[in-house]
């Protein structure tokens, strides 16, 4: 890990998204120089999935070697931004260092994204980090070396980062060219710059993302940490950069990158947003036995056929499901698969119980799902997770995306059942 120098002792730094996850990860690193901590989040209370609040954090920093002040922020809210702020300048004299981390997502194409995520996203990604960074920059032009630091991508224009997302893509670019314009408003005043990981990071966002069985892709969020550390401890001259984390460490000086791996030697997911084509990244994870992050849904063929690994996988599905499985799930699936097993199957977990079988479902889908028939055995042995899948353009999803969800509560029986 980079050693701390001190350089940040003393100074005060607001962090959104602070409670949990990166935000939380940077916020220990600089307490470990003796930083004040503004933890500004919204979990004030238990989040029945997610771990920690603005308390638990606040303890963790204060142990750290900090000093932390917890406070419940909406980042969509002027009103709640700027009382958080004001606290934060009685409590500590001033803000040093301004950290945009809290972020929205949700991977899902124009005519599934309903315009609530549309806004969500807007909201706290774009405007929330707008808004935050306009509200606290006042006090930063008053600090000997301020900095304002975006979790957010450099802005890459290659048409495959938008055409599964657009929404997300904008909402995330929004951050990136934040610190395009401000880097240039305040140069020679405030360093301005974006930080993003080269891997798949492991949070409880990636987990809800992907499954349990993500993790071991994915470096810890220290590396992150510590690549902000470097950033932030660097004159205010250093600005409009779009970093990326391995890289900068390296310029560090850093060697050993398994240290942040969670599990060390296995082969990582790439992140999002990078210059590298989804081609060539699928081409060197299936090289080390992974499931790629970002390969291309295959072409389909206009010819149906069935049997073999599908028929045996709708055998399989036909034995597990019951009554109690319709009455959590509640929906109907349709497949159109493509590939060597072209063809449409149903599965109906919304009547009776249950029932599967060849062709359009009797009763229309709440969900249609488009995939390979290879990537279809795969999802439901267990070695592809169906977010995993859609995220990486191996799934298309047109419907109702939370019984995609739902649908590995099946695989789990499934593999249960010796698939």
């Amino acid at each position: 890990m980079l050693q701390n120098t001190g350089k940040l002792a003393g100074c005060t730094l607001f962090i959104t998204g602070a409670s949990r996850g990166i935000g939380k990860a940077i916020a220990l690193k600089a307490a470990r120089d003796g930083a004040n901590i503004v933890i500004a989040a919204k979990t004030a209370e238990p989040h029945p999935k997610l771990p920690g609040t603005i308390y638990t954090a606040a303890q963790e920093v204060e142990a750290a070697g900090g000093k932390a002040l917890p406070c419940v922020v909406d980042i969509r809210d002027e009103r709640q931004i700027g009382d958080a702020v004001q606290k934060a300048v009685d409590a500590f004299g001033g803000i040093d260092i301004l950290v945009n981390n809290a972020s929205a997502i949700s991977l899902t194409g124009t005519l599934e994204t309903p315009m609530k995520k549309v806004d969500l996203m807007l909201g706290i990604n774009l405007r929330g980090t707008y808004l935050t960074s306009k509200l606290v920059i006042p006090h930063l032009l008053k600090s000997r070396n301020p900095h304002i630091l975006n979790l957010s991508p450099p802005l890459n224009l290659n048409p495959v980062w938008f055409k599964n997302h657009t929404a997300y893509t904008m909402a995330k670019y929004g951050m990136s060219m934040c610190v395009l314009g401000m880097a240039e408003e305040f140069r020679g005043q405030i360093a301005v710059n974006a930080l993003w990981p080269r891997t798949a990071i492991q949070t409880a966002a990636m987990d809800m993302l992907g499954g349990d069985g993500v993790g071991k892709q994915c470096r810890k969020a220290d590396i992150i940490a510590d690549a902000a550390y470097a950033i932030l401890s660097r004159p205010k001259d250093y600005t409009g950069h779009f970093v990326v984390d391995e890289d900068f460490l390296r310029e560090q000086g850093v060697k050993d990158f398994d240290q942040y791996a969670v599990q060390p030697g296995h082969p990582l997911l790439p992140d999002f947003f990078l210059d590298e084509t989804p081609e060539s990244l699928v081409e060197k994870m299936e090289q080390h036995g992974a499931t790629p992050a970002f390969k291309p849904p295959s072409s389909s063929s206009a010819t149906p056929t069935s049997g073999g690994p599908v028929e045996s996988t709708f055998d399989v599905i036909r034995g597990v499901i019951n009554e109690d499985v319709v009455k959590s799930t509640q929906g109907v699936y349709q497949f159109d698969l493509s590939g060597e097993h072209t063809g449409i199957w149903f599965l109906d977990l919304k009547t009776g119980s249950g029932s599967v079988g060849q062709g359009e479902p009797p009763a229309k889908a709440d969900v249609v799902m488009k995939m390979d028939s290879s990537d279809f055995s795969k999802m439901f042995s267990g070695q592809l997770k169906p977010t995993m899948a859609f995220m990486s353009g191996k799934l298309k999803i047109k419907g109702d995306m939370t019984l995609a969800i739902k649908l590995e509560k099946l695989m789990n029986r499934m593999n249960k059942a010796k698939l």
